[in-house]
């Protein structure tokens, strides 16, 4: 076993076992246990538990991220009035208020890439138990080598799940291989675009930042579609259903956690206005009638004590 076999053996163990429960689980239903449609959503579940298990970190990401925004502004002020500037003494100063910058405020600028260091690890140990599954016909731990062998061969729509785009032995694999590939792109381009376009500051627009995660919004749909063509159907499974998660994660935080000052903070307060609005008709009502009861009953009673002291006011009244 090589060195980063080693390191990977053990997760690569707690994902053959998950992939292994819900494939018993879906047999216990009376799925086919041979049937690629079996395979295919045992590795789809894996992968939301996966993905569940990263939702603090992806919390803490967000934390981050939205700390990043904040001392944008500071940090281009630094890197503005170090511009042009290229000997050694102002690089080593930009460096040292850049980094004094951090510590006062907290921010890390590498927290925001911990969830992706931590999933790939996840990802290349799936990778690892499926194509060892899938070509060398090997299990590891609860997954046994017949287990494997069943996976192997298993095939969906007539497609087999251990085959990629460019070594597919029929149209099948490449029809669900392209299917897949477009669909990837897409995900991951909407993804992009839900942060760029809706997620960010007027002040991180104006930052390096928001040119940084511009060429993201085009780079990585690249990168899927270059990719795509070389993986197995089956881990082909795992990244769309990652990247699916990912694209509604993405669009449930945008909307209930907005970057404040972006155009998703300015429809979140338009909608909580119109929400309260409509909720805070009948409260308003109901604080507007009691109101009016706190005022109009002191005025009943004032009226009626001082009536008889209030006939001169009401001529004057009358008369006006």
């Amino acid at each position: 076993m090589d060195f980063i076999g080693t390191i990977l053996w053990p997760l690569k163990w707690v994902v053959s076992a998950i992939l292994v429960a819900f494939h018993w689980i879906f047999e216990s239903l009376g799925m086919d246990p041979s049937a690629g449609i079996t395979w295919v959503l045992s590795i789809i579940f894996l992968t939301f538990v996966v993905r569940a298990a990263l939702i603090p970190i992806f919390v803490r990401q967000i934390k981050s991220q939205r700390r990043m925004l904040e001392v944008a502004p500071q940090l281009k002020k630094i890197q503005d009035k170090y511009k042009g500037k290229k000997d050694q003494f102002s690089r080593e100063a930009m460096s040292r208020e850049t980094m004094a910058l951090y510590k006062e405020t907290g921010t890390n600028p590498l927290s925001s890439c911990l969830p992706l260091l931590i999933q790939m690890p996840i990802f290349f140990s799936l990778y690892s138990v499926l194509h060892e599954a899938q070509i060398n016909k090997t299990g590891i731990g609860l997954l046994t080598n017949t287990l494997a062998q069943d996976f192997g061969n298993a095939a969906l729509f007539g497609a087999p799940l251990h085959e990629t785009f460019t070594n597919a032995s029929g149209w099948e694999v490449r029809v669900i291989a392209g299917f897949m590939i477009v669909v990837m792109t897409a995900s991951q381009f909407v993804t992009q675009l839900q942060l760029v376009a809706k997620n960010m500051s007027p002040e991180t627009k104006a930052s390096p930042m928001y040119r940084q995660q511009k060429m993201m919004l085009y780079i990585l749909p690249l990168v899927f579609v270059i990719s795509g063509l070389s993986f197995p159907l089956g881990v082909m499974f795992y990244w769309l259903a990652s990247n699916i998660w990912t694209m509604a994660q993405q669009y449930f935080v945008i909307r209930s956690m907005p970057t404040p000052g972006s155009e998703a903070a300015l429809a979140r307060e338009a909608r909580l206005a119109k929400k309260a609005q409509r909720r805070g008709t009948p409260v308003l009502a109901e604080a507007g009638a009691g109101s009016a009861a706190v005022e109009v009953e002191p005025v009943r009673v004032t009226t009626q004590r001082q009536q008889p002291v209030g006939k001169n006011r009401s001529k004057k009244n009358g008369k006006k």
